[in-house]
């Protein structure tokens, strides 16, 4: 293999509301926290255990915007995208590093009674551009496949 990869993929639930910053530009970066949960039997003890793992998810510009709109807090949401390490300085002077997930393509889950935009999704412009030959751009409609698979709305494997 020629190059390298960094691809994450998480389907969770969000711990918060989207928090979008906006830009002189007209860019917006959105934040949030996303929820995966494992659970399983210890075999020692019998007991069942429930871990719970929060991811920072970072979405840039139109997503952003979509994302503030239509996802809410506890919302089911499937996401793709990259690990990014950032290093900053807390108020001591300290060197501080988070670790983000830099989110390239999502698609909502929460059912459509519970949020009127279930099944939406959207792709970045950066994965259009870094893909050749790929598809069109999706945009934030019902039942809009984010791959350029077209599934049908129950076809869904989970």
């Amino acid at each position: 293999m020629a190059g390298t990869i960094n691809k994450v993929i998480l389907i969770g639930h969000t711990g918060d509301d989207v928090k979008v910053t906006y830009f002189e530009g007209g860019g917006a970066i959105g934040r949030f926290p996303l929820a995966t949960n494992e659970d399983y039997v210890n075999k020692t003890t019998g007991e069942r255990v429930s871990n719970t793992e929060w991811h920072n998810i970072v979405v840039r510009n139109k997503g952003a915007e979509i994302c503030e709109k239509y996802l809410k807090k506890g919302d089911k949401v499937y996401i793709e995208g990259r690990l990014k390490t950032r290093k900053w300085q807390d108020q001591n002077g300290l060197d501080r590093y988070t670790t983000e997930i830099q989110c390239i393509d999502f698609t909502f889950l929460t059912p459509r009674g519970e949020n009127p935009q279930a099944g939406a999704s959207y792709t970045t412009p950066q994965t259009q551009a870094t893909q050749p030959n790929a598809a069109p751009l999706a945009t934030p409609t019902n039942n809009q496949p984010s791959t350029t698979e077209t599934p049908e709305e129950d076809d869904l494997p989970f």
